[in-house]
């Protein structure tokens, strides 16, 4: 059973620390799901989740890179933008599965347009209420118990 829960923010600063908390409990090899408009915040949850992995780096978002990969934490954050990817073998084909066995977290924006490939993803779905608000609801593994949220 995947567990859900829903959050309320109201603005980056609050989304951001959402992702800090979530870090808090992740585990090498954790694929964070992002869906959402653009400009809902998941980059700022992004840089949440490097910053509760102790990422000091500037995080941006990958749009023209595909990955951007963060190396100086107590465990890499490897922040893809799927945007530009028509289907989950083109991820295979950029070297997914080597991702996955880095020993790192993997956060994937626009996680639509691959689904096929993000089984048992911790799900992160942002959804804009207003200018600065956001509902956020969190779903997989045992989010709130796991994660202390």
């Amino acid at each position: 059973m995947r567990n859900s829960m829903r959050y309320l923010t109201h603005g980056p600063e609050e989304t951001e620390a959402l992702g800090q908390q979530l870090a808090a409990g992740l585990r090498p090899g954790d694929v964070i799901a992002f869906y959402g408009d653009l400009g809902a915040g998941k980059t700022a949850f992004t840089r949440g989740l490097a910053r509760g992995l102790g990422i000091t780096e500037p995080v941006t978002s990958p749009t023209y890179t595909i990955v951007n990969e963060y190396l100086t934490g107590r465990m890499p954050l490897f922040h893809f933008d799927m945007y530009r990817l028509g289907s989950a073998d083109e991820l295979f084909e950029i070297g997914w599965e080597d991702y996955l066995v880095r020993g790192g977290v993997c956060a994937v924006e626009w996680s639509e347009h691959v689904e096929d490939a993000l089984e048992d993803a911790i799900t992160v779905c942002i959804r804009r209420l207003g200018d600065q608000e956001r509902e956020i609801t969190i779903e997989g593994g045992n989010a709130h118990a796991d994660f202390g949220l």
